[in-house]
């Protein structure tokens, strides 16, 4: 039986079971499973992989950085982005990968307008980095959004984000705000701000659509949440474990 999974710290929200069995049947695979693993640290990660046999599997929040010291090796994407989400097990040695860049992508390609070349990313952790990657390779210029800024270059406060939105027409959410079970929080506190030109495409893909997505679009903007991107990588992440 090939074993796959999720590791993370709080995993209640997560699709990635549902979406891999869901495959497995369709595809009639019969030998591998998905299932989640709550950790507090990944400092054990190596023991984890080998006495649970693990061939392959996701890393989301808070490890998606704090898991590369304990790799073998890591992509060239990975290594740019600086996060790695998707792990590949060959004969004990650990190859990062980062599947949230080019899902994130594929993804936001066909959504683009002329008028979306300026953004801002809320949230600096893991997934913000594959998002900054993505957009620095677009053209898209872009200012990460921190609640501490602390004089970071390009790191604004949500009050200066608030005063830029009106000429960055792309917004994009990276933070786990609003995720389940906390479904009536918005990262965005202010959604009179967003207008018809403005795209919001938040990464949550549960609940979907977040308050968040909900509050743009009836603001009129358009909007975009995380569930075809959690596919994407997924089915990259597949091919990975099985290349």
């Amino acid at each position: 039986m090939k074993k796959y999974g999720l590791i993370g710290k709080s995993l209640a929200h997560s699709w990635s079971p549902a979406w891999f069995t869901d495959k497995f049947e369709r595809e009639g695979i019969t030998d591998a499973e998905y299932r989640l693993y709550e950790m507090d640290t990944v400092e054990h990660l190596r023991q984890w992989v080998e006495e649970n046999g693990i061939d392959g599997f996701n890393v989301t929040i808070p490890f998606k950085e704090q898991v590369l010291p304990f790799l073998d090796r890591v992509d060239d994407v990975a290594r740019r982005v600086g996060a790695v989400n998707c792990v590949e097990v060959r004969q004990g040695v650990l190859v990062g990968h980062n599947t949230d860049a080019p899902a994130f992508a594929e993804t936001l390609s066909p959504l683009l307008r002329p008028w979306h070349t300026h953004a801002l990313v809320l949230g600096t952790g893991g997934a913000s980095r594959a998002v900054s990657y993505v957009l620095e390779g677009m053209g898209i210029d872009y200012l990460l959004v921190s609640r501490n800024p602390a004089g970071r270059n390009g790191v604004i406060s949500y009050q200066q984000a608030e005063q830029a939105i009106s000429s960055r027409l792309l917004l994009v959410n990276t933070t786990p705000v609003g995720m389940y079970p906390h479904i009536g929080q918005t990262p965005w506190p202010n959604a009179g701000a967003l207008s018809s030109r403005h795209l919001c495409y938040d990464l949550i893909y549960n609940p979907a659509p977040t308050c968040f997505l909900q509050q743009a679009a009836q603001a009129g903007a358009a909007v975009c949440d995380g569930r075809a991107m959690l596919h994407r990588q997924a089915e990259l992440s597949w091919r990975f474990w099985n290349q």
